[in-house]
């Protein structure tokens, strides 16, 4: 009998992690998802036909982090897909700041609060890293080194973590069709050297990200920590 689990994605009210926890939910499992705002919620809702529940929560508040965990009992799968990006403005030390607040610390905000919860059922952290944790942005510096960030926090959580059970690994996506990356998708400049460089020729698209979440959450992953998992049709490597 499949084991119905308890699970948290952040930052889930649209793109990759509105299709991650879509994923989650169609398979059964017990699914709690947040949006930053009352707006963007609201909108999710509407637009799903799913058991997820879903609650606002900002990744900046620490309190909020910690009670939103409280209620949720112990957890078996912790998801962190909240982020931003700034392009244009990230060179400014304080947009430079807040992005960095929610991509990364917004991140270990999660992994900490929800610890003691995920060492109870020797569950698992996915957090999402990018190309950009690879690569430099000349337009978004303050994202590159959030994602960079991520990649290097995924591998020390994976250490501090692994003697409570917890695995803690991460997707680096490629260039996925969502509404952080529309306006790159509308600029016919910007997207076809993106296709051209990769070699399955075509945007990803959220669900892509799914089936790879999904087995590093699951017991066939079980001897995989500290991985950092390129889903970029081929990107990274051409």
């Amino acid at each position: 009998m499949k084991k119905i689990r308890n699970v948290l994605v952040v930052g889930a009210s649209s793109g990759i992690g509105e299709a991650i926890a879509l994923g989650f939910a169609k398979e059964g499992h017990r699914v709690t998802a947040t949006g930053a705002t009352e707006a963007e919620v609201k909108a999710a809702k509407e637009r799903q036909d799913s058991p997820v529940n879903f609650f606002k929560l900002d990744v900046r508040d620490g309190e909020a982090v910690t009670q939103l965990i409280s209620q949720l009992g112990d957890l078996d799968v912790l998801v962190n897909c909240a982020g931003i990006i700034r392009r244009g403005q990230e060179h400014d030390p304080d947009a430079f700041a807040e992005v960095l607040d929610i991509n990364l610390s917004g991140t270990m905000r999660l992994c900490t609060a929800a610890r003691s919860g995920l060492a109870n059922t020797r569950g698992c952290i996915i957090n999402t890293a990018s190309m950009l944790s690879f690569f430099g942005g000349g337009l978004v510096p303050a994202y590159s080194a959030s994602k960079g960030g991520i990649a290097q926090l995924t591998k020390s959580l994976a250490i501090a973590y692994a003697e409570q059970g917890i695995r803690v690994n991460a997707i680096a996506p490629g260039w996925i069709a969502t509404p952080l990356t529309q306006a790159l998708q509308d600029d016919p400049e910007r997207s076809a050297p993106i296709i051209a460089r990769t070699p399955m020729k075509r945007w990803g698209v959220p669900d892509d990200l799914v089936g790879p979440v999904m087995f590093l959450a699951s017991p066939q992953a079980q001897f995989i920590t500290g991985v950092v998992l390129p889903v970029d049709g081929g990107y990274l490597i051409s």
